[in-house]
């Protein structure tokens, strides 16, 4: 008879929460040497494809508060990565670019986040890697059962 700890650490939900969290240590490192965050990362890589892109915009299309998005933004122009600039269609905004500088960093990132995930999945065959992320994004792309979508409307969503 299994103990109730390892009844929970069987469970598919704390199988997936370690192995994101191995994974996000590992990208985290990896990207570290570049002198940011993984949300850092993930707002660089966003005003690389949306760009120019008005600050608020930015910050709902990732979910991060106002306050937040101004730190790393912040950070990210200090670096010399982004450039923030009155928005022509509204001076009273921001629009958010990404500088030549900020475009080799992210390439960088890419690579490092790749080796860092080859890292983490280097237990499987190429085959079971394969496997491993179809079925990750079947259930990633799966609809939400309705009891959860309720669940989740009352919880803040969480950051990569």
């Amino acid at each position: 008879m299994s103990s109730a700890l390892q009844h929970i650490q069987s469970l598919p939900t704390w199988l997936i929460g370690r192995v994101a969290s191995r994974g996000r240590g590992l990208v985290g490192d990896a990207i570290a040497a570049e002198g940011l965050k993984l949300m850092h990362h993930a707002v660089l890589a966003a005003t690389a494809e949306y760009g120019p892109v008005a600050q608020a915009d930015l910050g709902r299309r990732l979910a991060i508060d106002p306050k937040d998005m101004v730190g790393m933004l912040n950070h990210l122009q200090q670096a010399g990565l982004v450039l923030r600039t009155p928005d022509p269609a509204d001076r009273r905004k921001n629009a958010v670019t990404v500088t030549p500088k900020g475009t080799t960093v992210l390439a960088r990132c890419g690579r490092l986040a790749a080796s860092a995930n080859a890292e983490l999945l280097a237990p499987l065959s190429p085959d079971e890697q394969h496997q491993l992320m179809a079925l990750l994004t079947r259930v990633h792309e799966a609809p939400p059962h309705p009891r959860s979508s309720a669940r989740a409307d009352s919880t803040a969503p969480s950051t990569h």
